[in-house]
């Protein structure tokens, strides 16, 4: 209920019909004057996404203390006393990208410190002491130039951002040996290569991205990590159904629980992922600024209940035995895990085909 001032007239302002109490018994609109200030307003909506009159938090602590016991309570049709399930989704989520897309800034230095030579970052190869930088750069002077003495570090620097800035974009999907996308296409129209549809897509997108972006890799990388990246919140969202799907599969003999229960539990699944993660992010970037193993420890304790979160739901929601469960956690983690591969593999390809 608002806090605003209860209309003297009896009529509902939404579909005017008359009124018996505060609330219309036809739309459910409250009865309140319709001039609200600021403050009312900014206090609606946070009590419209979350409704913070205490259902909230406690719908959040029985899902993180208690593993399907909110899936069991709305299959039950108890739901009144919890939050929305599909609203906390769409809170927990938009939150979860929000945090997570300030944490994953691709630049041109997470470019430069992923990028390798013989299998070392740059923050690695930084971070060596004096003897091993020189020999490692030893290594390197006498592959690329015949030299044995080792580089300096400002020399090393040069070395590497002119390699980084040399590389192949790399994107092999069907492999080409063409130089262009003009000699592929003059080589199709006089009938020297018979492509098949597939690989002629595939054929002119990789020689369109290397003509493109020919010389700057670093570039090409960055805006292909970013586009993917801000594909995650549609694979997130395509998956879950498909995670219900497997578990109706899985408990295909259980008549009392139908696709929605499913569906339910794995809403409920995603918002305690997105919460794990979310501490486990927390836990890195102060593992970061401090050094301190103990938050390194802690966010592998956090990674690593997830699973351990999963087998406990299950258990809890389909109230099978322990051989059970944990025989179908088992096929459930690696047929998801395929179909996330796949899931993985297709929106790749459609942040290639949209750089």
């Amino acid at each position: 209920m608002s806090h605003l001032k209860e209309r003297k007239e009896k009529n509902c302002l939404n579909c005017n019909a008359q009124l018996q109490g505060r609330y219309c018994n036809i739309c459910g609109q409250e009865n309140v004057e319709p001039k609200e200030s600021a403050w009312h307003l900014v206090n609606h909506f946070f009590q419209d996404i979350t409704h913070f009159d205490g259902k909230f938090f406690t719908t959040l602590w029985l899902l993180i203390s208690r593993p399907g016991f909110l899936s069991a309570e709305y299959a039950r049709g108890r739901r009144a006393s919890y939050l929305n399930p599909i609203r906390m989704y769409v809170f927990s989520s938009a939150l979860f990208f929000l945090i997570f897309f300030s944490f994953f800034k691709v630049d041109d230095n997470t470019i430069n410190n992923n990028a390798s030579i013989k299998g070392k970052t740059l923050k690695q190869i930084s971070q060596m002491d004096t003897a091993a930088f020189n020999k490692f750069t030893q290594e390197i002077n006498k592959e690329a130039f015949g030299n044995n003495t080792p580089m300096s570090r400002e020399r090393f620097k040069v070395f590497f951002d002119s390699a980084l800035a040399n590389m192949n974009p790399g994107f092999q999907f069907s492999g080409t040996n063409y130089q262009s996308l003009a000699e592929y296409d003059s080589l199709v129209n006089i009938g020297v290569v018979k492509d098949g549809w597939v690989k002629h897509v595939f054929q002119r997108r990789q020689l369109q991205i290397k003509d493109k972006y020919k010389g700057h890799s670093g570039e090409m990388t960055k805006i292909l990590i970013d586009v993917f990246l801000h594909k995650l919140p549609q694979m997130m969202f395509i998956s879950l159904p498909l995670l219900a799907l497997l578990l109706k599969l899985l408990y295909i003999r259980r008549k009392a629980f139908y696709y929605v229960n499913h569906g339910i539990f794995s809403i409920h699944l995603y918002i305690y992922v997105f919460i794990a993660l979310l501490i486990s992010f927390g836990l890195n970037k102060i593992h970061d600024k401090t050094g301190w193993l103990i938050f390194d420890v802690l966010k592998v304790f956090v990674n690593f209940s997830i699973f351990f979160y999963l087998y406990k739901a299950l258990k809890n929601f389909y109230q099978q035995g322990r051989i059970k469960t944990i025989s179908k956690y088992l096929i459930l983690l690696l047929s998801f895990t395929f179909l996330v591969a796949i899931l993985f593999v297709i929106f790749l390809f459609l942040s290639v085909f949209s750089i």
